[in-house]
């Protein structure tokens, strides 16, 4: 069983009822709705029709709606520009008609105040490249540095400013109301700069008494300075190397991302990597070997899941990269390098101890699964967190979205079983679901967790079951 999962985004190539159930049977584990581009009518739709294929092939997948986020952009214009280097551009703010060069207005007010002479100024999702001449009231001079067309409502980034932007747009607000309406297991917050905003989307979850977990989504330079608080509030992490790659120096990415997957294993928390990973079989049959590169050092780095963008939203190969990224990281976890890993964690609690020793007596005697039975996913997601070497995690529970979110998690296939008083017609249930799957054969040692019932005591206990 791979355990590194996939995370595709839906969007024309792979939103009929027939592609849908491709991916799932290639195995994409959760699919990813954005917001930027997703129809409300269209999310609703799709969302349907997920839920009735993976309950008639019996194969549940999480889903995560991932705001828009706050963003800066510019206006619309009659026509795009063809910027050349050294063309003057003139940014706008507040109705102020441009004084010189080209002229286009933003919707950001404190773009003059915020930005310094001689910072850089990024357009376009890093094709345009700009350098602030000199402020005026309400209109900031700028330089092209690199050359490239402008249109209508492009994206700016502002390396390293503080934006004074809301945590939340009102259209995330809108958004997020789809993601309950929908029930949406993730919402992935984008442009996360504090601990403090995910609280706010936290307090909203709260209200509306869901289960719905928080993916934090880090794309800027603020966000990288709070990486620990961030990580401690939100309930998994996306390192995000879309926005992210153009708000740091080239050099700094791969560092960032390795401290991100380190930061959450040590927290516990599924941390996945995202954007770029396949991009050139958007119009290409075949990966490149720096890509097949990339997704194999997510794969060593223990990431819990790996994440295609325009790849499987309008690409030409959407199926073949799902096939690929699943050969890749099928092949990089049979490797030594992944086997041999050592966790950071360091058990506090005595349930945590328990935990940890499960994971050592799976590894020691090579046992052929983890079976965790489990009400909230907790232990489940905990010893997730420990990686076990070779054992996968089944999880069951009787919670249909407990399984679902487990979706994200490394190693996790989860399931959904009545639970009844009579352990032993638990463990029949379970053994049933095991050999009638393939996941094992009788004769095999797996490791059981579980809690019993002894009067009025709730005990842990771990044993090995062999089985029948």
């Amino acid at each position: 069983m791979r355990r590194t999962k996939i995370i595709a985004t839906l969007g024309p190539a792979t939103s009929s009822p027939a592609a849908l159930e491709q991916l799932i049977a290639l195995g994409v584990n959760v699919f990813r709705f954005n917001m930027s581009h997703a129809p409300h009518d269209w999310v609703r739709k799709v969302t349907k029709s997920i839920r009735e294929i993976s309950s008639a092939l019996h194969h549940e997948v999480a889903l995560l709606l991932d705001t828009q986020g706050p963003a800066i952009r510019t206006g619309d214009v009659a026509k795009p520009y063809d910027l050349q280097i050294g063309d003057i551009v003139s940014f706008t703010v507040q109705g102020q008609k441009g004084t010189e060069g080209i002229s286009v207005d933003v919707n950001y007010p404190y773009l003059v105040e915020d930005i310094h002479v001689g910072s850089v100024v990024i357009v376009d999702n890093g094709n345009l490249r700009m350098e602030a001449l000199e402020k005026r009231e309400n209109e900031l001079i700028c330089k092209v540095l690199t050359p490239g067309p402008m249109g209508s409502r492009r994206h700016i980034n502002l390396p390293g400013v503080d934006v004074r932007l809301p945590a939340l747009t009102e259209k995330d607000y809108r958004d997020i109301e789809l993601a309950f309406e929908c029930e949406m297991d993730f919402i992935a917050m984008s442009f996360v700069r504090r601990a403090a905003d995910i609280e706010l989307l936290r307090g909203i979850i709260k209200a509306k008494n869901s289960r719905i977990r928080i993916v934090a989504k880090i794309e800027d330079q603020m966000a990288v300075r709070n990486l620990e608080e961030i990580i401690e509030a939100c309930d998994g992490l996306m390192v995000a190397r879309g926005d992210l790659g153009i708000e740091v120096p080239y050099e700094e990415l791969p560092i960032i991302q390795r401290r991100a997957v380190n930061l959450c294993l040590a927290a516990v928390k599924p941390v996945i990597v995202a954007t770029h990973l396949l991009e050139s079989m958007i119009s290409n049959p075949s990966p490149t070997r720096a890509e097949i590169t990339d997704i194999a050092n997510a794969v060593f780095e223990h990431a819990d899941a790996i994440m295609l963008s325009g790849e499987t939203t309008t690409g030409k190969y959407p199926m073949e990269c799902v096939e690929i990224m699943d050969r890749i990281a099928r092949r990089i976890e049979q490797g030594k390098t992944v086997a041999t890993y050592v966790n950071p964690i360091p058990p506090k609690s005595p349930h945590q101890r328990m935990n940890a020793a499960t994971v050592y007596l799976a590894n020691e005697s090579q046992s052929a699964g983890i079976c965790v039975f489990t009400h909230s996913g907790k232990t489940a997601r905990f010893i997730a967190g420990l990686r076990p070497q070779t054992a996968p995690i089944f999880a069951f529970t009787p919670n249909l979205d407990v399984c679902r979110n487990l979706s994200l998690h490394f190693g996790v296939k989860a399931h959904v079983i009545e639970f009844h008083n009579d352990p032993n017609e638990i463990l029949v249930r379970m053994q049933a679901r095991l050999l009638s799957h393939g996941y094992a054969k009788p004769g095999d040692s797996i490791v059981v967790v579980s809690d019993l019932e002894v009067g009025k005591e709730t005990l842990h206990a771990i044993h090995v079951h062999t089985l029948k």
